[in-house]
């Protein structure tokens, strides 16, 4: 009863209203801001953080003879063509193709655009936008909801390629990496891939081969004239 008999009691007017009015409102917007920032922090806390994915890193690239050479004498690939590689891989994935092509390694090449290759290409009128389009003529658009695995795998016609380039290499005898030119001048060799029709259709031809060629162990600006 004298818990009831107090609640019933009338709060003073003046009591009431220093309840109400606060004292110091700079204290009580401060004290607020800091009550909201810790609310913002504790529900950023509580949500899910989007994870992030490293991107593999390729010191070769693959090939179907590895008893060609011993590991000693095999030559390295250089980094630009690695990159190459590593892009042409991106490219099968962005038009959703479920392998890595010729026509990946050609726009791969092109990607990366500081090689040799690929000035090479610019300079006779073979852009990138040309070969995708190119691309899509010859291959068609894959299905819209068609996901490519992280690392497309490579097509015999591809892989013949990469495998063309280490041959020639070996055969030439020189020293130094596999370039672009080399990846560029193996796609040339599959005469019945994308590639090599991509190629074709926008200009290049065996004389174009041939200039390239002279080249192709030359880490040097080539004259596509």
């Amino acid at each position: 009863m004298a818990a009831s008999t107090l609640s019933l009691l009338p709060i003073p007017t003046k009591t009431a209203s220093s309840l109400l009015q606060p004292s110091n409102p700079r204290a009580v917007r401060l004290s607020s801001s800091l009550l909201a920032g810790s609310i913002s922090l504790a529900s950023a806390s509580l949500l899910p953080r989007p994870s992030v994915r490293s991107a593999a890193v390729v010191s070769s690239l693959p090939t179907a003879k590895p008893e060609r050479a011993s590991a000693e004498k095999m030559p390295k690939w250089s980094l630009m063509a690695i990159k190459a590689f590593g892009m042409a891989e991106l490219e099968a994935r962005k038009l959703k193709y479920p392998k890595t092509g010729t026509e990946a390694l050609l726009m791969g090449i092109l990607v990366e655009g500081t090689n040799e290759a690929s000035k090479f290409l610019r300079a006779i009128g073979i852009t990138l936008f040309k070969v995708r389009e190119e691309s899509v003529k010859l291959l068609g658009k894959s299905d819209l909801f068609f996901f490519s695995p992280e690392h497309p795998p490579l097509t015999d016609s591809a892989q013949r390629a990469l495998d063309w380039a280490v041959d020639e290499k070996l055969k030439s005898g020189e020293d130094g990496e596999i370039t672009t030119a080399h990846m560029l001048l193996g796609i040339w060799s599959e005469k019945e891939s994308a590639g090599y029709k991509i190629l074709a259709s926008l200009g290049f031809d065996d004389q174009k081969a041939s200039e390239l060629t002279k080249s192709a162990n030359k880490d040097v600006v080539m004259n596509s004239r």
